[in-house]
């Protein structure tokens, strides 16, 4: 078995250095491996750069299913701005020193004195995804796109005995070519899956609706002419949503748009620096060792920092334009932005259209009247700001549901701290194991699925895999 290269005390302080492209051991050639991670998006990316930093030498595979990495592509708005301080990037909170900081990104770029003259610590969204893309640039040795993983199972070797380690199918996105591989130690790092309304989720959806997630890749292609009078609807009340009615408008000047969201009235985000502290590395700690109904009462009171809310500058300039256009003309009808509050998309109505786009109409329900009525006009387009579901357990470990350990307290399944899920005893080997990220909010708090802990947690969790293996091979010796 390969083992983490020994390093004199300087190197354990993970030194910036500048890495190789092929590390010896890493190759990923054959179908055994030391360790697979499910997903090559910024949590597994911490984890690979968290594996660079510290000179780890074994046989790793990362499998993504899209063509090349990219961070939300399709909501990277011209000139929008990341939420959260550069700072947190995927290695400075861990190891300022790495190589793959944001600063040092800015360095390579020949552009670090100009982005230190814009006095900012919030980047554009597209250069900090341009500097993941940069880090990401440094593992294609590592990495196999284009590669989805459908199943992973437990590999019995023996009947009745532990089982020594995971298979894991995966398809080529072109070719629908399906091939096993295995490993003692997978990562799923998978993402979410895209949120899609109740009242929509049991029927085709027609190519007028769509999901914020391909909203840049798609909205050129649908809405070809700029200067057309669309009819436009976005469905959410969160950043996201309010950010893409501001694109819309801004892209097609002679459209009307038409936003949707549950709640009572647009909320603003709660980022002042004391709640911010929810994010911290060291937040994830206590907020594991609270009760269940603890966890649940914590999540619910620091909602509004993440779900659903916008930020306070980009409310106060809607509320604006909404006032301004009242007062200009008090026909709602006239209104370049509508905003609709307290309905819930229950359905949709196709009607006919002359475009190669079908028109839709919505189906509204008023959440305290319960009342189901159409919108009242057809939309060109509509886009579902719905944000994501992430539960694995519905896709791609499926296989496992009889084997791993639910929680007492009813929930699907148990992670420990270190995120390696708990599986029965005696099904599995001590030096074999699975690890969730991006998929354990209930029991690490709401940055789980966040930038903001990444760093940090691609060191632990690393850690964690690298103890396993010591445990096992502990185990052998006796």
């Amino acid at each position: 078995m390969e083992t983490v290269l020994k390093n004199d005390s300087s190197q354990r302080r993970e030194a910036a250095v500048l890495p190789k492209n092929n590390v010896e051991g890493s190759s990923n050639g054959g179908g055994q491996h030391d360790i697979i991670c499910v997903g090559f998006g910024p949590a597994a990316l911490a984890i690979a750069i968290a594996m660079r930093d510290r000179g780890v030498q074994r046989r790793v595979l990362f499998l993504e299913r899209q063509p090349e990495f990219g961070w939300h592509t399709g909501m990277l708005l011209p000139g929008s701005k990341m939420q959260i301080s550069f700072i947190k990037d995927l290695a400075t909170q861990r190891n300022p020193r790495s190589y793959f900081t944001f600063l040092n990104y800015l360095h390579q770029k020949d552009r670090l004195v100009h982005f230190t003259n814009l006095s900012t610590h919030l980047p554009f969204r597209e250069e900090f995804n341009d500097y993941m893309k940069w880090c990401a640039s440094h593992f294609n040795d590592w990495v196999q796109y284009k590669q989805e993983v459908v199943s992973v199972t437990a590999a019995e070797t023996r009947p009745g005995w532990p089982a020594e380690s995971f298979k894991v199918v995966a398809r080529d996105v072109q070719t629908g070519k399906l091939r096993e591989l295995s490993a003692k130690h997978v990562v799923v790092a998978s993402g979410g899956e895209r949120a899609i309304p109740r009242g929509l989720a049991s029927q085709p959806l027609p190519n007028s609706i769509i999901h914020s997630s391909v909203y840049l890749d798609s909205v050129q292609k649908l809405l070809q002419e700029k200067n057309a009078s669309y009819r436009l609807a976005v469905v959410g009340g969160g950043q996201s949503a309010v950010e893409i009615s501001e694109d819309m408008q801004s892209r097609y000047p002679n459209s009307k748009v038409t936003l949707i969201t549950k709640a009572s009235s647009l909320k603003p985000s709660d980022d002042s620096p004391f709640v911010n502290e929810i994010f911290d590395p060291s937040s994830v700690d206590g907020f594991y060792s609270l009760s269940r109904s603890q966890r649940q009462k914590v999540l619910l009171e620091n909602k509004a920092t993440n779900y659903g809310v916008v930020r306070l500058p980009l409310l106060e300039h809607v509320y604006e334009k909404l006032y301004r256009q009242k007062f200009l003309d008090p026909n709602p009808a006239n209104w370049a932005l509508r905003l609709i509050t307290g309905h819930e998309v229950m359905g949709l109505k196709e009607l006919p259209s002359t475009s190669p786009n079908s028109r839709v109409e919505l189906q509204l329900k008023n959440v305290q009247t319960g009342k189901v009525s159409g919108s009242g006009e057809g939309y060109d387009l509509v886009v579902l700001a719905t944000g994501y579901t992430r539960n694995p357990f519905a896709t791609m470990l499926k296989p496992l549901e009889k084997i791993v350990e639910p929680l007492a307290t009813g929930e699907e399944y148990h992670v420990d701290r270190d995120y390696r899920l708990r599986f029965h005893q005696g099904k599995i080997q001590r030096d074999a194991g699975i690890w969730l990220q991006g998929c354990c909010e209930s029991s690490h708090g709401l940055s789980d699925s966040l930038l903001s802990i990444l760093a940090v947690r691609g060191g632990e969790l690393l850690d964690s895999i690298l103890a396993s293996s010591k445990r096992g091979e502990d185990y052998a010796r006796l």
